[in-house]
């Protein structure tokens, strides 16, 4: 539905007989002449007394959805309150005092049906058109910032987003400082309604299609501007994406194959924004942008972008996923494979990176599995040996190693599936098998101590035996190879783990 002045009848009088709408233009015109004469005080009260309105009308929608009569009402009220607050007798300061409840109010119809959003969206376009775009930036920020009961209800969000997107470009000043405003309330938005929508839920996917819209917005500012405020904006804007990217890819459950559309979308935006596959999955690419946003909005401000690093390791795995995905970022994935399996340093960082992902426990098996797989292409080839004659300092890395394994070794413990199961087993191996061996005994003793499970402890010293039969091999082979020396000094260590842990252990039967 577009945005027009439906003038057929004059301001002063209802397009219906049905009561209801009587009341309501009442109600209108009462607010109206009391806005108009100065009278603030009696203005509010009538205010007021429209929002209760308006709220009590869709209450009964939402409390009996299957009411045809309900749907009708509500579906005429809101073509009332579009043909009154668009007329062209109306008043500027009526619409001003209207617009700061109107949204909130009128956005309760959006999940009435197809049509009354239609209304809705015009209602809120009419407003932005005719008011100040900072003060409905503020209106709409403070609309979106609702109650957690209306996260039941995607629908309330979706014209409110729609608006923020056509304020963005409405703005003509101060767009860095105006869009760092509203994105973390937007984002807070996606984080709740992703968090409880269930499968098919397709009022939650058109939240995120009305957030890609609002990142197309923010893209269409950056164009215009130049220089620091530029570059600002524009890694705000690869934040938005990435934390997006995260908070849909959990939304999404099991169903992976049909949200590939959203996705796409969504990496089209990564060249933008200077993120490559590479820098992404190692993670370069993620703190160039964090220190830029970071400089302009402090360290309070950066803790609203707390899945970044998981949308940064998703763009990359969904790019594993789809081809179509990988032409969208502009980018050839098995460069960056190559590159990997190459680079040992860059390999540590990847794995770093994708513990975001197995630790995730709102995200999918199904995700997880394409990442473990992932990781095994990675991993492939002869790393090991090359570890072993090419030693390097990774001292630096062994914490991220250390969290990787362990959010590994969730998905051993936790998936049901086999096949997934014995996939990331042999992931962990290999993950293990490409760390010097100095450090290797470290970790493994590290896990160890920190494991709570018994059969994974008897993973551990299952592995802890095969680095011991390679040594005896070693040592065999070549009596001047001192590599795993240390597992032969260290292995009563292992022992002494077991049978008298750090924190204690079960009591002996009685």
């Amino acid at each position: 539905m577009s945005v027009e002045r439906p003038d057929a009848l004059p301001v002063s009088e209802p397009s219906s007989s049905n009561p209801l709408l009587i009341r309501l233009h009442e109600t209108l015109i009462s607010c109206s002449k009391s806005i108009e004469s100065g009278d603030f005080r009696q203005s509010d009260t009538l205010v007021s007394e429209l929002v209760s309105l308006l709220n009590s009308i869709s209450d009964s929608v939402v409390l009996d959805p299957d009411n045809e009569d309900s749907k009708k009402n509500a579906f005429e009220v809101l073509s009332e309150i579009h043909r009154y607050i668009c007329s062209s007798s109306l008043d500027q300061a009526v619409v001003d005092a209207l617009s700061f409840e109107l949204p909130k109010a009128v956005a309760k119809f959006a999940g009435v049906s197809n049509k009354c959003l239609e209304i809705v969206d015009s209602v809120i376009d009419w407003l932005i058109t005719a008011c100040n775009p900072r003060d409905m930036l503020s209106i709409l920020c403070e609309a979106l910032d609702s109650p957690s009961m209306m996260f039941k209800f995607p629908s309330y969000f979706a014209p409110l987003l729609r608006g923020l997107s056509k304020v963005f470009l409405s703005i003509q000043r101060r767009h860095f400082e105006q869009v760092k405003v509203a994105v973390p309330v937007i984002l807070n938005v996606l984080k709740a309604v992703s968090s409880e929508s269930e499968d098919e839920d397709s009022d939650s996917e058109d939240l995120f299609d009305r957030a890609i819209g609002i990142a197309n917005s923010i893209k269409a500012v950056c164009i215009k501007l130049e220089g620091r405020v530029n570059k600002s904006l524009r890694a705000l804007l690869g934040l938005f994406v990435l934390q997006i990217m995260a908070l849909f890819s959990i939304s999404v459950k099991e169903k992976v194959s049909s949200c590939l559309p959203l996705v796409l979308q969504l990496s089209q935006f990564l060249p933008y924004c200077g993120l490559s596959y590479l820098g992404s999955i190692i993670g370069c690419d993620v703190d160039t942008i964090f220190s830029v946003v970071l400089a302009e909005g402090g360290d309070d401000y950066v803790s609203h972008f707390s899945y970044v690093k998981h949308g940064a390791s998703l763009a990359v795995i969904w790019g594993h996923i789809s081809n179509e995905v990988v032409q969208a970022a502009e980018e050839d994935l098995s460069i960056v494979k190559d590159e990997l399996r190459s680079n040992q340093a860059k390999r540590w960082q990847a794995v770093g990176m994708l513990k975001h992902i197995f630790s995730c426990v709102n995200l999918s098996w199904e995700l997880k599995k394409y990442a473990i797989d992932f990781l095994l292409c990675i991993t492939d080839g002869n790393i090991s040996q090359k570890c072993n004659d090419e030693p390097m300092d990774c001292s630096s890395y062994i914490p991220n190693l250390f969290t990787a394994l362990q959010a590994v070794q969730m998905v051993i413990m936790y998936t049901s599936d086999a096949v997934l199961r014995r996939n990331a087993f042999d992931a962990f191996k290999r993950v293990l098998a490409d760390i010097p061996t100095s450090s290797r005994f470290d970790i493994i003793k590290a896990l160890i101590t920190n494991s709570s499970s018994p059969s994974m402890t008897a993973i551990l010293l299952d592995l802890v035996k095969e680095e011991m039969r390679k040594e005896i091999f070693q040592k065999a082979e070549s009596k001047s190879c001192q590599s795993a020396s240390c597992w032969s000094t260290g292995v009563l260590e292992f022992v002494e783990l077991v049978l008298r842990p750090p924190k204690g252990g079960p009591p002996f039967p009685s």
